[in-house]
């Protein structure tokens, strides 16, 4: 299997329990796992201001601190809640202000109101994540071995849910600074790191039957399981992402206007919101050259890089491109076949692929008890699965099962995609 591309510049930390040394207590295993984890977060948020963090630049996405909150009303409310004797909450209001979507777990405010909360403020949530911290702490040096066995699902649960909040807090600064006219950067100095040219440009997959999805008891969503068999094949992927400039060839050709190409609700989505380009590009000219073109990025406004992997495109563009090129995308399926075979560049570590599967349930697929079974099962319907992850994937946070999913009219994370065509 292909490992994952090493993390450009930002996330050094190593959250995976499993990794960690054999000799440890299970206390100390977790905790220090534990401790990464939180700690990168709070790296993550360290360049913003606290108005930086309390903005909201639109429904799907939440600010900064709202982030650094909910993850740790995650931990007080699954581990804490549940599991510490006499763990008093930091907060009466809390579990009503940062749950998100739990409803098993109590009522909550409105997501797309989250940036109206200015109070608390971004100090006041350090407070509490310190508070939870030393609980957590405390909980993990008391409880025995037997205890942290039994929790360590849970744990690994909490630990990846955090790691999600970390992306999503790179993803939705990003569409906020992209809405100032200064253009901000969140990094000084970020660029795109490079994509990989080698090896021929098509993987051959011959028509077989393979085994999709998780097996083994390393950590994995239940979205990921049970593995299964599927028919994979006779199928051609690309090796290589699509890149800018073979995205701005499309928009020369009158890709964005031409109507036989696109979805009907996808050229709605185009005609609705006036795209003409990926998410972020900005015109700096008249348009007829990619050097007239740049894009809003963690370092700010840069020229749009030729050779980097397109971003910040819908499933409904990428969609309309492969149609352009006379090609399709990829299954899921497929896409995870060629990566556990080693065959393709940047699977990991640039931009989510758009795979065209939708994001349903794995044959005898079941959520897991309580209110995590909310975690992604209620969620398989009306999304795409898009596989792999992005540059803004912490570490130890990517495998080839991996399920992301998003509705298709979604175009602020990091997600782009590779082409597929039919084989003989």
């Amino acid at each position: 299997m292909t490992n994952p591309a090493p993390r450009p510049k930002l996330s050094p930390a190593e959250p995976a329990t499993s990794d960690r040394n054999a000799d440890e207590s299970p206390a100390a295993r977790l905790l220090a796992a534990y401790r990464a984890v939180r700690q990168e977060t709070e790296r993550r948020a360290a360049p913003l201001s606290p108005e930086d963090q309390s903005v909201q630049s639109m429904p799907d996405a939440s600010p900064a601190k709202w982030h650094r909150a909910h993850t740790t009303w995650f931990w007080e409310r699954f581990l804490l809640g549940d599991h510490a004797p006499n763990y008093a909450l930091y907060h009466p209001d809390y579990a009503f202000l940062f749950n998100s979507y739990y409803v098993s777990a109590g009522p909550r405010h409105t997501r797309a109101r989250r940036g109206d909360l200015t109070r608390p403020g971004a100090d006041e949530v350090t407070a509490y994540r310190r508070h939870v911290d030393a609980a957590v702490a405390a909980f993990f040096s008391a409880a025995d071995a037997p205890t942290l066995a039994q929790l360590e699902p849970l744990i690994e649960v909490g630990l990846n849910h955090e790691q999600q909040h970390q992306e999503l807090m790179l993803t939705d600064i990003l569409h906020a600074f992209a809405q100032n006219p200064i253009f901000p950067a969140y990094a000084d100095g970020w660029t795109f790191p490079p994509a990989t040219r080698n090896g021929d440009d098509w993987v051959t997959l011959p028509e077989g039957i393979h085994t999709i999805g998780h097996t083994g008891t390393s950590f994995h969503f239940d979205n990921e399981a049970p593995a299964h068999r599927a028919l994979v094949g006779p199928v051609k992927l690309a090796r290589h992402l699509v890149t800018n400039a073979e995205w701005f060839a499309f928009m020369q050709d009158g890709g964005y206007t031409t109507p036989t190409l696109w979805l009907m609700d996808g050229f709605a989505a185009v005609e609705r919101e006036g795209w003409d380009a990926p998410g972020y590009w900005r015109k700096c000219g008249d348009g007829t050259s990619l050097q007239d073109w740049r894009i809003m990025t963690l370092g700010g406004l840069q020229p749009v890089d030729p050779s980097a992997p397109v971003c910040h495109v819908s499933y409904y563009e990428a969609d309309a491109f492969a149609r352009w090129a006379g090609r399709h995308l990829p299954t899921e399926m497929e896409w995870e076949v060629a990566v556990r075979a080693g065959r393709l560049n940047d699977a990991f570590g640039r931009v989510w692929q758009w795979t065209r599967s939708s994001y349903s349930p794995y044959p005898g697929y079941r959520a897991i008890p309580g209110a995590l079974g909310e975690y992604n099962g209620k969620f398989m319907v009306n999304q795409l699965v898009l596989r792999g992850s992005s540059l803004a994937t912490p570490d130890g946070h990517s495998r080839v099962t991996y399920r992301n999913f998003f509705y298709p009219h979604h175009r602020w994370q990091f997600s782009g995609l590779r082409l597929a065509d039919y084989a003989a």
